[in-house]
């Protein structure tokens, strides 16, 4: 599963935002119908957390100028000192998008559409 979702959410795919959304869920949907009756809430915590930092991770290296990242960054209405290293960091993408978890949190970047596995394997499980 994990391979799978690495390879969904690769950066070198060319697709779109939205299309690696559906895809994104209708794997994520299909995985968890089939493997429903199994007990896999603490496994699902830890996949779910290192989904979205690779969600973070894209989105970081779509925003790839400071100009595009200090104007997104402060949308999200957080002190200008802190926006402006955040915009600033020269870490690897891995890294920035653990930075960003105080930014891009498990709302924000549900309300594009995103599924959460957790989230989907409760309103689907029979334990």
């Amino acid at each position: 599963m994990k391979s799978e979702l690495k390879r969904l959410t690769s950066r070198s795919n060319g697709g779109s935002n939205a299309v690696r959304k559906s895809k994104l869920n209708k794997f994520i949907a299909g995985w968890i119908n089939y493997f429903s009756m199994a007990d896999m809430k603490s496994m699902l915590e830890r996949m779910d957390e290192w989904l979205r930092r690779r969600v973070r991770q894209i989105y970081w290296k779509q925003w790839k100028k400071v100009r595009a990242r200090y104007k997104r960054i402060k949308k999200f209405g957080i002190p200008l000192w802190k926006v402006h290293e955040m915009a600033n960091c020269r870490k690897a993408t891995w890294r920035a998008a653990l930075m960003l978890n105080s930014v891009l949190i498990k709302e924000e970047i549900a309300k594009p559409g995103y599924l959460s596995m957790l989230g989907y394997y409760t309103k689907v499980c029979v334990n």
